[in-house]
């Protein structure tokens, strides 16, 4: 077990600027022990944060959907968690990760269908791609306040679907919730650049 940094420890437990919450205390154990870079750690609290939003709009405005929110969380707490098997994928380009980090969950006893998200975080466009996947996608997007018209178009269908309302509505309402979560990007591309790779 590799012992925790004082700046891994800060990324993951202190009062944040913007204030974050905690990531899932199964997730912040493991990148723990796998003493996971800094910077790592932060973008996962930030994208956490921005999915529990995402997700309690969706349980508020969709009451009928069925999905697992501790699911989306967890996923959003270790999408990039193969990132510590590819610390170059913090600061470039690059997907290696996202097969390694299905693997390294796997390793550490977590079970498939939650280890999934390591690896379909950037696959939202394949067929078989559910609910979850897309509102884990959609917050590792709207984090940084980038918008995919593909992603967001999937998800409005889905909603629609549930809803039973137009997707016009779905998508004006989804776009109203993104633009405001996207307002936040600066502070937490700040929070994320003050902990080093």
């Amino acid at each position: 077990m590799t012992m925790p940094s004082a700046s891994l420890a800060r990324a993951l437990d202190l009062p944040s600027d913007p204030p974050l919450r905690p990531l899932p205390a199964e997730a912040a154990a493991l990148l723990r022990a796998l003493g996971a870079p800094p910077r790592l750690a932060a973008h996962l609290r930030a994208v956490h944060d921005v999915a529990v939003e995402v997700v309690d709009w969706v349980r508020e405005r969709h009451p009928g959907l069925a999905f697992d929110k501790d699911a989306v969380l967890f996923g959003a707490a270790t999408h990039d968690v193969g990132k510590v098997v590819h610390p170059e994928e913090l600061v470039g380009p690059g997907s290696a990760h996202e097969a390694a980090g299905r693997e390294l969950l796997l390793r550490h006893g977590v079970g498939a269908e939650r280890a999934r998200f390591a690896a379909s975080h950037a696959r939202w466009d394949d067929p078989d791609v559910t609910v979850e996947d897309l509102l884990v996608s959609v917050a590792d997007k709207v984090w940084k306040d980038k918008r995919v018209a593909g992603l967001e178009d999937r998800l409005v269908r889905v909603l629609a679907r549930a809803s039973g309302r137009e997707p016009w509505e779905e998508f004006l309402a989804l776009d109203e919730l993104l633009v405001r979560l996207g307002a936040g990007a600066g502070r937490r591309l700040a929070f994320q650049a003050a902990f080093p790779v």
